[in-house]
């Protein structure tokens, strides 16, 4: 054990004060520029103007045209951005417009597909377009989202906004790829604490009209708290060498629960193409005489024949966001400074999964646990967290501290005596850990504790582009604190200061898979050691059929003082089912797996069908002499095979599997869908 360090926390200051500093330097540099000049104002001024000579226009006087769109619902965990599809949904519209300013749009067809259990019911405004660039007031689900925000090119709008003439600039629009030149007006609330429109207009240089907005909105806009960010992109097209129309549409909502930090938020996103366009067409009075949006007999709207796919946009698009909608969310946070964007409480509980709250294995007995988010700054998120075990009689506690996104954002973390798990897979998710060491003392897991610091600096999304860890640490081994009876020993670990620098890097492979390899370079006390390993995951779903198909791979390597808990394990659940619980151990590793779902009643019963092989080498290296007497090399190749069912949309599953080599037995897995083990 060791005494705390004022060193430690002074490291842990100064890092959050650099990254709150690198933000307002940001806020700094974009205060130089210029905000409500006469160019500005005066160019605003022929945006009203413009928009409002649409409407007195003799020679427009009504348009209808189709729309197609696609809207998606899903779950995202922001620390890692992974999206987990929900529900898809495919719209058809005929949409009518007719001067002054009546619009109606009619359902032609609409068919969806779930992917996970859900209830949702979308507002009726998130399965439609926007026809009139939202009018002089933005409203957003039905008024339940955002109510009576002021457009930015409305009347009076110079009262509430700021405006900043950013840049002259080409953008394409149509899909011909056609090009026009166009002004960037940057837009911002004269008060950041009233609601408002926070993004771009885009004016073509000729009329003023506009091309393209792209914007978010202050956090007092959202009716509802549990909105964390809006963002839309809209995008026009030029007809008949005069008339600005819709043409591409983007919408991005996403929630979390307002009073709990959970690490995961749902996301509905929506993007719709329109056009052709039919000009000036004889439209019966009746059209408009009812609801803004119809649709026809249910029969149709079941049977229309879509022109693609119901994922085909799915697998051209991916969940990822946007470029548009990515960089909406950078320049707000450019003109709003210091102020915060997101309309959720800025203090909330914490949980990164469910095991923090409650848990039980056999290093700890039973912990509980709970935690803090704050947002002190808009440039700091704050995580305060910690819990007590009892069977250890110790409690424990963690702090982490991220900038806000940018080209480099740092991530700092500190921890007392917290569990970890030794080797690069896991065993099983922490709730099925949990329900194994009640029922017989086995829980996947091989804990040892640290304590120390952690720094990472990575890109504004953290599943793209390389990052640098550097870690301070001392690392201490567990032991059973449920008895000796029927519980798997704890295995020590080789204990001290450990010091190391990590750099981890994604990549894409061929055929659609992703990789990334991972190297450490660190020092143990007097050991220093390098340890370096790639992975690489395909996966194959079709999600309106029901099957799944995923192959896994995976190899590394370490010097040869690598301590202990820096090898690799392998054998039992989570890498060759079949073999005793991580039994074989090596420097060196290989790993392959491939799993498939069939259905049998989508979605609610699947075949499984899966095979995995491995081999590790010590090649020379050494293991303890107590806690590891049974662990050893494979002296071969391992293979398993195994086969199972799948419980509603593949997220339950059990398994049997059967180890093939020699000491190869049947071996029973209960176990969730891996997407959902970090909520766990």
């Amino acid at each position: 054990m060791i005494r705390r360090s004022v060193g430690l926390r002074a490291i842990f200051v100064a890092v959050l004060a650099t990254a709150a500093q690198v933000g307002r330097a940001e806020v700094r540099a974009q205060e130089q520029r210029t905000w409500n000049d006469p160019r500005a104002l005066a160019l605003m001024d022929r945006a009203r103007a413009q928009r409002r000579s649409t409407i007195v226009d003799t020679s427009f006087y009504a348009y209808e045209a189709d729309a197609r769109g696609y809207v998606y619902f899903f779950f995202d965990r922001p620390d890692t951005e992974e999206r987990n599809l929900i529900k898809a949904d495919q719209i058809a519209l005929r949409i009518y417009w007719e001067a002054p300013n009546q619009t109606h749009q009619v359902i032609l067809g609409r068919r969806d597909k779930k992917v996970l259990p859900t209830n949702i019911r979308y507002h009726l405004d998130h399965l439609t377009v926007v026809q009139d660039d939202f009018g002089d007031r933005i409203r957003l689900g039905d008024g339940d989202e955002v109510a009576e925000v002021r457009h930015p090119a409305a009347p009076g709008s110079d009262a509430v906004y700021d405006f900043s003439l950013a840049d002259s600039l080409s953008i394409s629009y149509g899909g011909a790829g056609d090009e026009v030149r166009v002004y960037e007006m940057r837009v911002r609330p004269k008060d950041p604490a009233k609601p408002g429109f926070i993004g771009s207009v885009f004016l073509d240089r000729a009329t003023a009209a506009i091309v393209r907005m792209s914007f978010t909105f202050t956090p007092s806009s959202y009716v509802d708290s549990n909105l964390d960010y809006i963002r839309i992109s809209l995008d026009n097209s030029l007809w008949m060498g005069k008339y600005w129309l819709p043409y591409r549409q983007e919408v991005e909502l996403r929630r979390e629960i307002p009073q709990l930090d959970f690490l995961a938020g749902s996301i509905i996103r929506g993007r719709f193409e329109i056009g052709p366009y039919v000009f000036n067409p004889k439209l019966s009075p009746a059209l408009f005489g009812g609801g803004r949006v119809t649709a026809v007999a249910p029969a149709q709207v079941d049977s229309f024949p879509f022109e693609r796919g119901l994922f085909d946009d799915l697998d051209e698009e991916g969940l990822a966001p946007t470029p548009s909608l990515d960089a909406i969310r950078a320049e707000a946070r450019r003109m709003l400074g210091e102020r915060a964007l997101s309309g959720l409480n800025p203090l909330r509980l914490h949980w990164s999964s469910f095991s923090d709250g409650i848990r039980y294995d056999r290093a700890e007995g039973l912990y509980v646990g709970a935690g803090l988010a704050l947002r002190p700054d808009p440039d700091v998120e704050l995580r305060v967290g910690g819990g007590y075990a009892f069977g250890l009689a110790q409690s424990t506690w963690g702090v982490e501290a991220r900038g806000a996104p940018a080209a480099v954002t740092p991530v700092v973390q500190a921890y007392w005596d917290q569990m970890r798990d030794l080797g690069p897979f896991p065993g099983a998710a922490g709730v099925l850990r949990s329900f194994g060491a009640v029922v017989d003392g086995q829980d996947w897991i091989d804990p040892y504790f640290v304590r120390g610091v952690r720094l990472t600096l990575r890109g504004p999304r953290p599943d793209v582009g390389p990052s640098v860890t550097l870690r301070w640490e001392r690392q201490e081994s567990g032991r059973n604190v449920l008895g000796d009876v029927g519980v798997p020993p704890v295995r020590p670990v080789e204990e001290g200061i450990l010091g190391a620098v990590e750099l981890r890097t994604p990549f894409g492979v061929p055929l659609g898979g992703g990789a990334d390899v991972r190297a450490t370079v660190g020092r143990l006390v007097d050991r220093t050691f390098i340890s370096v390993i790639l992975q690489g995951r395909w996966q194959r779903d079709q999600p309106d059929q029901g099957w799944k198909l995923r192959v896994e791979a995976a190899l590394g390597g370490a010097s040869p003082r690598t301590p202990v808990q820096e090898l690799f394990l392998l054998g039992g659940r989570g890498t060759v089912p079949g073999y005793g619980f991580r039994d074989f151990v090596g420097r060196g590793f290989w790993l392959a797996r491939v799993e498939g779902t069939h259905p049998l009643l989508h979605p609610w019963v699947g075949l499984r069908t899966f095979a995995a092989l491995g081999a590790t080498a010590l090649a020379g290296a050494s293991l303890p002499a107590t806690g590891w007497a049974d662990a050893h090399d494979t002296g071969g190749v391992l293979a398993a095979v195994g086969a199972g069912l799948s419980f509603g949309w593949d997220v339950l599953r059990l398994d049997l599997a059967r180890g093939l080599g020699h000491g190869g037995r049947w071996e029973l897995i209960f176990s969730v869908d891996p997407r959902f083990r970090p909520w766990l």
